[in-house]
């Protein structure tokens, strides 16, 4: 295993951060991305590293790694040292107010341009030279914050791999996933290998999440190009919820380290008899049928539903409760479908989202993914 150590732009005279990245097999064959904890606050992703660099370390030393895993265990050392009066604030910068998981740099057009005229009939060689000249513009694109410095050296390390995993969660969640319509056939082992119980779908969610920017290239190029030249989609990307905050335990983050690594054998990047493909546990759903749940009013925050309910349209899923006039309000489900997702804290502010209902059908338009 290599480590290497990629320096930020320093924010100010006698502070640097750094990202480090382990390097697993060897170039050349299929490659897998994997980083954890994007969200600095968001910690179960933190632990199932953990747990995979010690099996990869086992499977290396054996000689069974026979692709390349690149591995950052922690992949926003900004968000992860902000701290205000006890409180861990690793979701936005707190410079700028950026998602750390939004505005990631397009680079389609300008990749485009530079490799049109040696485009050709071979999938292989087309894929091969667009994934050299994407990391060449990641490369050489501006970075004039500690910010941007981030998500250019987070590009440079995935934006040329086969398999992208990027490990979140939610507040209180089932395992679910998000990711691209035009990965989903390629997905579909993955959540059945992870036990998940929900993958949401979507073609350009806004905004430009990480997971997009690795995967969105492949078929905007082959949008761009009306077809004229083979271009697969070449990159599977996946943004993996593992559950809630507060799932960090070693039972949890070695199953799923031990379930990534089944799927990275069963896609060949591991030698040895390829695992049986699981049952499926759940389903693809639209990202735009996933319903938020507001709160009009402050109050008590209390659920009457626990994630994992199979709810109906108008079914009560908690209570606000006024303190002071004893008014309780319901929020009631939207839609038919999945309650997978609400929040941990209880009290709610007038507008805020609280939870979460997967319908099957494509009812939001616009942005699609929350602040």
């Amino acid at each position: 295993m290599q480590t290497i150590r990629h320096p930020l732009i320093s924010p100010a005279p006698g502070t640097q951060r750094e990202l480090v990245s382990l390097h697993y097999g060897q170039s050349g064959a299929q490659k897998a991305y994997i980083q954890a904890s994007l969200h600095g606050d968001e910690l179960p992703g933190m632990l199932v590293a953990h747990h995979l660099r010690q099996q990869l370390g086992a499977l290396e030393a054996a000689g069974q790694i026979t692709g390349e895993i690149v591995l950052v265990p922690m992949a926003n050392p900004i968000g992860l040292s902000q701290f205000m009066l006890h409180a861990h604030l690793g979701r936005f910068e707190l410079m700028s107010g950026e998602n750390f998981n939004r505005h990631y740099p397009d680079q389609v057009d300008a990749v485009a341009h530079a490799v049109a005229s040696q485009l050709g009939a071979d999938a292989a060689a087309n894929v091969a030279l667009l994934r050299r000249a994407l990391k060449a513009a990641v490369l050489a694109s501006p970075a004039d914050t500690e910010l941007q410095s981030q998500r250019r050296a987070l590009l440079a390390l995935s934006c040329d791999a086969d398999i992208v995993l990027d490990l979140h969660c939610d507040a209180q969640a089932l395992m679910h996933l998000y990711t691209e319509t035009p990965c989903w056939p390629a997905c579909e082992p993955l959540a059945r290998f992870l036990g998940s119980r929900l993958t949401l779908l979507a073609q350009d969610s806004g905004d430009n999440p990480f997971d997009e920017a690795c995967s969105q290239v492949w078929w905007k190029w082959d949008r761009h190009f009306g077809g004229r030249f083979p271009i697969p989609q070449a990159c599977l990307s996946v943004t993996v919820e593992l559950r809630g905050a507060c799932d960090v335990t070693h039972e949890l983050a070695s199953a799923d380290a031990k379930n990534i690594v089944d799927f990275l054998r069963w896609r060949g990047l591991i030698a040895g008899d390829k695992p049986a493909l699981p049952d499926a546990v759940g389903d693809a759903r639209p990202l735009a049928g996933s319903m938020p749940i507001k709160s009009p009013v402050p109050g008590v925050l209390t659920f009457l539903k626990d994630v994992g309910a199979e709810v109906k349209a108008g079914d009560v899923l908690a209570h606000v409760i006024d303190p002071i006039t004893a008014a309780v309000t319901e929020l009631t489900s939207p839609v038919d479908g999945l309650f997978f997702a609400r929040d941990f804290l209880r009290f709610a502010n007038a507008g805020m989202r609280v939870a979460k209902v997967a319908g099957r059908e494509a009812l939001r338009t616009g942005k699609l993914l929350g602040a």
